[in-house]
């Protein structure tokens, strides 16, 4: 059995971003696709438009001195334009490191991402890390 469209297009965008390439991250996306960061720390909020969410992406890779990484699990489907994926993170960011679970809720409209709402297993160890 093929996957999904959906499914594919999101383990495309890990696959890029994986390789650092934005360029292909972009196309991927809307123009106004927005990215919502949980939490309370400097990267949180809504990320809006393509050069906004790449900018997070890329300030990702910065703030980590290139360390950033994420280790994909499974990626689920609705088949009505939502697809859920579930990853590790790894980095470090001065003297501390960070592994934990995140997840991803994207809606795909025309074969193209047009919101990502994250979701972390531990909001504050996040929010440590990160400020």
């Amino acid at each position: 059995m093929s996957e999904h469209p959906d499914c594919a297009l999101v383990r495309r965008c890990y696959e890029a971003f994986g390789q650092g390439d934005m360029e292909k991250l972009g196309s991927m996306m809307t123009a106004d696709v927005i990215h919502h960061v949980p939490g309370n720390n400097p990267l949180s909020g809504h990320h809006k438009g393509r050069e906004g969410v790449l900018d997070l992406y890329r300030r990702l890779g910065e703030e980590t001195n290139g360390t950033f990484r994420v280790e994909l699990g499974p990626v689920l489907v609705d088949g009505r334009g939502h697809v859920m994926s579930f990853h590790t993170v790894y980095a470090d960011r001065g003297d501390r490191g960070i592994e934990i679970g995140e997840g991803l809720f994207f809606t795909i409209v025309g074969g193209k991402i047009t919101d990502i709402d994250g979701c972390i297993a531990d909001i504050d160890e996040s929010d440590a890390f990160w400020s």
